[in-house]
């Protein structure tokens, strides 16, 4: 089953490719991403890295550390102890983020930079956009930090409001928008398909 956009509100349209495996038996699922706007393409585009498959959102999945299942989630800004939509810092202290909502029993599921000590992956289920990468390549934070920030601010461009409590726990539901996963591919990635545009 294909999962699209819908052409309207918000949209994060993340196409897993299948997988990389670098040194160290390290592995993870490799992607793209695009962000619309009412449908129209913005110049918010990129890779992006997650656990490994298959995508399963109960706590079999959390336990063994998988990606969550394709599907179409609903956003919502993030005030953790970690991670942040507003008052993150420029370094890996409070890095950047917001949430997927509907994810099961999986929970802090987040859009956030791939960071130091971790830059082949830095997720147990989480999405670290980046630029294209090869299969033995670790992601820049400042580079993936930076799609990320941009993103924040194109959500809250699209609804302010919710950007506006913003204390630990004051997590507020983004108004029509998601992030869309299709994919639940296992294969290794072609290394054409590495460097492929967004």
């Amino acid at each position: 089953m294909a999962f699209q956009i819908k052409g309207h509100g918000w949209e994060m349209l993340v196409k897993r490719l299948g997988l990389q495996h670098g040194s160290r038996h390290q592995v993870r699922t490799y992607g793209t991403y695009q962000v619309y706007i009412d449908g129209v393409e913005t110049d918010l585009s990129g890779h992006i890295c997650e656990c490994t498959g298959p995508g399963n959102n109960t706590r079999m999945g959390k336990t063994e550390h998988l990606r969550i299942r394709e599907g179409r989630y609903a956003v919502s800004t993030q005030y953790g102890l970690r991670y942040r939509s507003v008052g993150y810092t420029r370094d890996e202290t409070h890095p950047p983020a917001f949430l997927l909502l509907g994810t099961g029993v999986r929970t802090a599921i987040l859009v956030h930079p791939g960071h130091p000590p971790k830059l082949y992956l830095s997720s147990i289920g989480c999405f670290n956009p980046t630029k294209p990468l090869r299969a033995g390549e670790k992601m820049v934070f400042t580079e993936s930090r930076a799609r990320v920030v941009a993103m924040l601010n194109s959500l809250k461009q699209h609804d302010p409001a919710a950007f506006a409590r913003n204390k630990i726990g004051d997590n507020t539901m983004i108004e029509d928008a998601f992030v869309v996963v299709d994919g639940e591919p296992m294969k290794e990635v072609r290394e054409e398909e590495e460097v492929e545009v967004a």
